[in-house]
Formats: structure tokens, C-alpha cells, sequence
């Protein structure tokens, strides 16, 4: 059993390859954060993982009720942070990618080329 480095307690093994099939297929390979289709394409399918609502870091047990699908970006703008509800965590979650998105519009936006008659 893994030692938590920040608590330097026990926590739970992450889940086999069995179990996590079976969370992505209970929860439809759909993230429940984003709502991410792990089943729309390749690339959807590849970034969806199976995530402890309640982290390992923080004892959260390895069972059905604290497992739900899950894609990277969701899995890493959550963290290991506790929060009192899956709803509190999903609406944190939401904020930050939409936080995220618009810093991202903003750098990511190319000014306009000039006219070649300028």
C-alpha cells in the first residue's frame, strides 16, 4: 500500500485496470465533470481515467461510491483538494476551466494580418 508524502500515512492502491473499466463503463465513458464522450473519438477515449472524488491523498477509500470518470484536464484542476460535495467539486471544476479557457483565449488570439494594399 502507497504512503501518502504530504501525510506520511497509508492511503489505498489506485484501481486495476479491471476496476477502471468498470467505473468508465457505469459512468457511460463520460467525463462527470465536463461531460467530455470518451466514446466521440481516439483522442477523447485517451485522456479519460478514473478519479477518487474524495483523494487517496486524503483516505479516500477505493470504492464505487468514491470513484467516478473522469478526463486529465478535470483530474488535474482538481487536485487533491476536499470539497464538501461532488456537486462543490464539479462547480469548482467548471469555474476553472472556464478561468482557464478565457486566460488562454486571450494569449492565444493572433492579431489581425494587414491588407496587402496598406
Amino acid at each position: 500500500m502507497p504512503i501518502s508524502l504530504t501525510s506520511l500515512s497509508l492511503v489505498d492502491s489506485p484501481v486495476t485496470l479491471e476496476e477502471g473499466r468498470k467505473i468508465l463503463e457505469r459512468d457511460d465513458y463520460v467525463c462527470r465533470y465536463c461531460g467530455l464522450d470518451g466514446r466521440t473519438s481516439f483522442e477523447n477515449a485517451l485522456v479519460m481515467r478514473v478519479d477518487f472524488v474524495v483523494p487517496r491523498a486524503h483516505k479516500g477509500k477505493k470504492n464505487p461510491n468514491n470513484l467516478v470518470a473522469c478526463c486529465v484536464p478535470c483530474n488535474t484542476i482538481k487536485g487533491t483538494r476536499v470539497y464538501a460535495s461532488f456537486d462543490d467539486a464539479k462547480s469548482y471544476v467548471l469555474a476553472r476551466r472556464e478561468e482557464l479557457r478565457k486566460g488562454w483565449q486571450s494569449k492565444a488570439a493572433r492579431p489581425k494580418a494587414k491588407s496587402a494594399g496598406a
